[in-house]
């Protein structure tokens, strides 16, 4: 039996502790907990009714994910997104989802197309009705479910850090509605390779992408 390939369809129980990562981590990823900000633990543990032990543990894996830091005098604070660190962090997106993207065209089906038009329908959706606050939550969507079919969890797991470390990125230097425009039209092409097979072609707009996001980013912040 191959077991290279992750299904990611084994059931999955959560702790305490995964359920109080998981709301941290959306908190940072969406802007309630910007950069610099506090996390009071103690707070924390009465807010989500557990002991501070899932806390603890919680913010240790967010530490270790450098999202957050932890020290002695000031306690535990949210990580600052280090500006010059962008430009690698677009590199390796870029060589990670080209290979996504020609590993997901290998199996790539009826299924996976419809998923991915259906995010691809709502992101112009929100964005003809200017909700531009929907679209970082709907750009991350698209592409995990391509991390997904790509059938590593390693990949999967990859592309999650580096498009957080982007949505956090974002808070402080939000795209405008023309680039979201570009994007849906880059994930467009993906879409299309995806929809031939074309493996190739599919890797090639997908780096094409993360590309010409790392351009603009670099420009908006100089």
């Amino acid at each position: 039996m191959n077991v290279t390939r992750w299904s990611g369809r084994l059931p999955v129980v959560k702790s305490k502790a995964d359920l109080v990562h998981e709301s941290l981590r959306a908190a940072i990823a969406g802007g309630e907990l910007p950069p610099g900000a506090r996390i009071n633990m103690d707070e924390l543990a009465r807010n989500y009714g557990v002991s501070k032990i899932p806390v603890r543990e919680a913010v240790k894996r967010l530490e270790s994910e450098g999202l957050v830091v932890s020290r002695v005098h000031s306690g535990v604070t949210v990580s600052e997104v280090d500006k010059d660190e962008m430009r690698g962090v677009f590199l390796a997106r870029e060589a990670i989802e080209g290979l996504v993207c020609r590993l997901a065209s290998e199996g790539a089906d009826a299924t996976l197309i419809a998923e991915l038009e259906s995010v691809q329908k709502a992101m112009r959706t929100a964005l003809a009705a200017g909700e531009l606050d929907a679209l970082p939550e709907l750009n991350t969507r698209f592409h995990h479910t391509l991390a997904s079919a790509s059938g590593y969890r390693i990949l999967a797991e990859l592309t999650e850090h580096l498009l957080l470390t982007i949505r956090r990125f974002r808070i402080t230097a939000p795209i405008d509605a023309e680039n979201w425009l570009a994007v849906v039209e880059e994930h467009d092409a993906i879409v299309d390779a995806l929809r031939l097979g074309d493996g190739s072609a599919a890797a090639l707009a997908a780096q094409a992408h993360a590309a010409a996001q790392s351009r603009h980013e670099t420009a908006v912040t100089g």
